[in-house]
């Protein structure tokens, strides 16, 4: 059964249906294949990286789309698209990263307009639609953590879980409200083994005369990446900035006890509803993860992954 590549509902003989056409145009009847190989679209993301607004280690490309044509296009300046191409060493990375958007979304975390479109070579390529623009050439005002730290490239590794509550009580309209999506968050990207959520992939943004948590971007499990590269579990950290400390073994009781009650001062009553709606979404996590466009050793390793996780966490 076909599923389509934005919002993961059966559609037979198409690669997208309507309801995810629509979620990028409502006048766009089909969605083309970008009409580069993954290789050469890697080569244009190493040419074009300089005009970048946005980098990181993944390959990026910006992009615009032509909605009479049905397709994606290049374009070096007012992109409304990320564009991130099969990676040359890490395998599935863009099925990996639309999937973690789609489990995100599946528990209420504010996602972005992503999925994945095909390329020239048949490999999949990521798509998400830029939350910091606005119109044809206007931006929205955004800052990620690291900037607010004063962290560099370099050093926004460098930073706790604590002292991100810091910054929601420093920066946004309603701090109360944020840290309760900051804990979701953090549990979430805990849960799918996302050790690369850095300073620069917690951002801020000001909308409607409110400063709030911006929606999510570059969830990915990576923790099933790098086990599918026969990395040893014991060589993989389970954050990338400490909690209470520690990057490994973390706990319920570090992340709802000491995180969410003693740091974060949420209710009791708040803790577990959110702990709730974790619980509710997991079987709906796992079907999704059945149905995705991993390969099947990645669903394998990532429906374990998020059951152990669970488990140690007490959601299930």
């Amino acid at each position: 059964m076909n599923r389509c590549l934005i919002t993961y509902e059966p559609c037979e003989g198409r690669r997208y249906s309507q309801k995810g056409l629509n979620q990028l145009s409502p006048r766009l009847t089909e969605l083309h294949a970008f009409p580069y190989s993954a290789e050469a679209l890697r080569k244009e993301a190493a040419i074009r990286m300089v005009k970048m607004s946005i980098q990181g280690m993944q390959p990026k490309l910006s992009a615009r789309l032509d909605v009479k044509n049905g397709i994606f296009r290049m374009v070096d300046t007012h992109g409304r698209f990320i564009i991130k191409p099969a990676h040359a060493t890490y395998p599935a990375l863009p099925e990996n990263e639309a999937l973690s958007m789609q489990l995100a979304r599946r528990c209420g975390i504010e996602v972005p307009v992503c999925g994945l479109v095909t390329c020239a070579d048949g490999s999949l390529a990521y798509f998400i639609r830029r939350f910091d623009r606005v119109g044809q050439k206007g931006k929205v005002p955004v800052e990620d953590f690291a900037q607010l730290a004063g962290l560099s490239r370099e050093t926004k590794y460098n930073y706790s879980h604590e002292k991100l509550i810091g910054i929601l009580d420093q920066y946004c309209t309603f701090p109360a409200l944020e840290k309760v999506e900051l804990f979701k968050r953090c549990l979430f990207n805990f849960l799918i083994g996302n050790e690369d959520m850095h300073t620069k992939n917690f951002s801020l943004i000001t909308r409607n005369g409110k400063i709030t948590l911006a929606p999510a971007y570059d969830f990915l499990s990576t923790t099933t990446t790098f086990l599918t590269m026969g990395v040893a579990p014991n060589k993989i950290e389970e954050t990338a900035i400490t909690l209470n400390g520690k990057k490994r073994n973390l706990s319920a009781k570090q992340w709802i006890d000491y995180y969410g009650k003693e740091r974060l001062r949420l209710p009791d009553k708040t803790i577990e509803k959110q702990l709730g709606i974790l619980n509710a979404a997991y079987p709906c996590w796992q079907k999704t993860i059945g149905f995705s466009f991993l390969p099947d050793e990645q669903k394998d390793i990532l429906s374990g992954l998020l059951k152990e996780r669970a488990n140690r966490l007490g959601i299930v």
